[in-house]
């Protein structure tokens, strides 16, 4: 079968340096604490010729476009009851893998690694470890710090939970076609939170609305929620949201009481 050409419309970029997909394989730990890999859009399969080759864990592919499934499924014959042709989005993790740890690698479509990082939120009782390829801005966004003008709502909301680092920056021409943009990858570990000391749906209604508005100083931008007095008189409600911590937006959400 001849190799299948990236289509535009999917967003698809194919790395095509091993040595890179080599050290992004290499950059998951493998860890005992999960058994199950699951790699986003395997496309032609350069991460999936290093991954192979790791005999400790169980992998399964995740592919939505039809002719890479079909070029997987005869590149990769081994995996042939692995391979899910199936949009990652709409998978339900814990259906398919229940009461299992799972890990996630892959280079993710820039036009929806954000969406893909909400849907590890929302798994992350299950997803122990991430390795991914990104758009570099959004790489700096998630591991971006209080202060800095690109920390933000997934910054918050990701960091709560996992421990995230960047790994490296990746080039345009060691793909097909270049993107436009410079491209980074990235590594997330879950880390000891198994949930959040204050109800984590206010939790995530004050980050949100506090970067909604980050121009205006916390207060201001919460002005339409009925805040307690504990909340009210907090000090910090005079700095803007991209000054605040994971803890300082813990703490206010713990002091609402659980209402808003």
């Amino acid at each position: 079968m001849a190799k299948v050409k990236p289509k535009k419309y999917l967003g698809q970029h194919f790395l095509k340096d091993k040595n890179i997909a080599q050290n992004i394989v290499n950059a998951l730990s493998f860890a005992d604490h999960y058994q199950t890999i699951l790699e986003v859009g395997p496309g032609r399969g350069v991460l999936t010729e290093w991954l192979v080759q790791k005999t400790s864990h169980v992998l399964y592919l995740v592919e939505v476009d039809p002719e890479l499934v079909a070029y997987l499924r005869e590149t990769y014959g081994s995996l042939n009851k692995n391979i899910i042709a199936h949009d990652f989005l709409q998978l339900d993790l814990d259906s398919l893998w229940k009461n299992q740890s799972i890990a996630i690698i892959g280079n993710f479509p820039y036009n929806i690694s954000s969406q893909i990082f909400f849907k590890i939120m929302d798994y992350r009782h299950k997803v122990h470890e991430v390795v991914c390829m990104i758009q570099k801005e959004v790489a700096e966004r998630i591991t971006a710090k209080p202060g800095s003008k690109t920390y933000g709502i997934p910054s918050v909301l990701l960091q709560a939970f996992y421990n995230i680092e960047y790994l490296f920056t990746v080039a345009p021409h060691v793909f097909i076609p270049p993107p436009q943009v410079q491209s980074a990858v990235v590594r997330l570990q879950r880390n000891t939170v198994k949930q959040l000391d204050c109800n984590e749906a206010i939790f995530f209604q004050l980050v949100k609305a506090g970067f909604q508005n980050r121009r205006k100083i916390l207060r201001n931008a919460l002005k339409h929620f009925k805040l307690p007095l504990e909340v009210v008189g907090l000090a910090m409600l005079n700095k803007r949201a991209e000054q605040l911590s994971v803890a300082d937006f813990v703490l206010i959400s713990k002091l609402t009481g659980g209402k808003l």
